[in-house]
């Protein structure tokens, strides 16, 4: 990638602050202006609460991660079963914390290639525990529940939309009018919606005319169906690099478009 490729470019972070840390860096190191405003808080559930859940259910044969957050508020409920990951960033997460991973999609990072894994395929009979927050999609339990595993969910954090004083919101308004923010990142439907929800209807506005960037179809579709004439760009990851590179492909074809 050439030297300093998002040079004077503005980009709204809206990853959880503790997990920004990566991405800003990835975007800085470009050159870019790096501005975080978190639309999701991730807080820890009550650690005897989770505890008392976990010893109440089945020893699990796979426990499956569903995200960074779920690792590290739950690495301690996995049993002796196989340990399975969604996507790169959590299978890290796990090794990080001293395991091993033993089921992680060959391609992809999401709930559908995970199922695609051979060692899913045939698990009736088997006690699988799904490690998550206290919301998220239903399809893999769905699906290996119909392959007939007998499926648990354990709880172990939930997702907050933060508290936003005027001020910050006031700081963010007036960044936008001064043409400071140029795309916008967001990794889950989730950080859409409180993104969404948060902006004051000025910036809410804005929001429709400035490429936002996510590596999930679903925002994806999301973002169509709020705002048809929005065009938002697909990243080929979540990791720093891949939304870096997006962002990075559009303000270079960008900008050879309006010379």
């Amino acid at each position: 990638m050439p030297e300093a490729s998002l040079q004077g470019v503005g980009v709204l972070v809206t990853r959880p602050r503790a997990q920004a840390g990566e991405l800003i860096a990835a975007i800085e190191q470009e050159g870019g202006n790096a501005i975080p405003f978190p639309v999701i808080e991730i807080a820890p559930l009550d650690t005897a609460r989770v505890a008392a859940a976990a010893a109440a259910l089945p020893q699990p044969d796979v426990a499956i991660f569903v995200s960074r957050n779920a690792v590290e508020h739950g690495i301690g409920y996995t049993g002796n079963g196989k340990i399975a990951a969604i996507g790169p960033a959590t299978a890290a997460a796990v090794e990080s914390a001293g395991r091993k991973v033993d089921i992680q999609p060959s391609g992809g990072f999401d709930s559908e290639h995970l199922l695609g894994e051979n060692s899913l395929a045939e698990v009736r009979g088997k006690q699988v525990r799904i490690i998550r927050g206290t919301s998220g999609r239903g399809l893999l339990a769905e699906e290996l529940t119909a392959r007939g595993a007998n499926v648990h969910y354990l709880e172990v954090y939930e997702r907050r939309r933060p508290l936003v004083d005027a001020g910050s919101l006031e700081e963010l308004e007036a960044s936008w009018e001064r043409g400071q923010i140029n795309y916008v990142i967001a990794m889950s439907v989730q950080s859409f919606e409180n993104l969404v929800t948060l902006l004051p209807e000025t910036s809410a506005g804005r929001l429709v005319m400035t490429p936002l960037v996510t590596p999930a179809d679903r925002v994806i579709k999301e973002v169509h169906n709020r705002y048809p004439e929005s065009r938002p760009i697909l990243a080929a990851g979540p990791q720093a690099r891949d939304m870096v590179q997006a962002i990075i492909a559009h303000h270079l074809s960008d900008s050879g478009t309006a010379q």
